[in-house]
């Protein structure tokens, strides 16, 4: 059996058209910021939970956009898929790992990275960007 993990994530773009990438700390895998959904939350009170506590990063609900549900392979858990709700943000604010990230890093979406991708990063999110679906 499969199970499903509801999380919310940002593709965080700064002014030069690049995304965050971030690693979390026992993980390979770098994908998009952002963590579970708890049961008490709406996908954008898990957003702003989690981009606190992940980048020390303050949003306004207001000035995202909403890309979409997307689902894909789970990096870190074994037999699970996560099914992503996913929102485009754009900061010049710097950028400061907090708990649970060991490196975050900014690329150029459509480029040839040499980078282990969490499947959802790699299929869906990168190509979305860098078709330019989230100006």
């Amino acid at each position: 059996m499969v199970a499903v993990i509801r999380i919310a994530a940002a593709l965080i773009l700064n002014a030069a058209g690049q995304t965050l990438l971030v690693r979390k700390a026992g993980s390979q895998s770098y994908m998009q910021a952002g963590g579970k959904i708890d049961n008490d939350e709406t996908p954008m009170e898990a957003l702003q939970r989690e981009l606190m506590e992940e980048l020390n990063l303050e949003i306004d609900p207001s000035a995202t956009e909403y890309l979409g549900r997307f689902s894909a392979k789970a990096a870190n858990e074994p037999d699970s898929i996560v099914e992503a709700e996913l929102f485009c943000l754009k900061t010049e604010v710097p950028i400061t790992p907090g708990a649970e990230i060991a490196e975050a890093v900014w690329i150029t979406p459509s480029a040839n990275l040499d980078l282990p991708l969490a499947p959802l990063t790699r299929d869906k999110v990168l190509p979305l960007a860098a078709g330019g679906a989230a100006r």
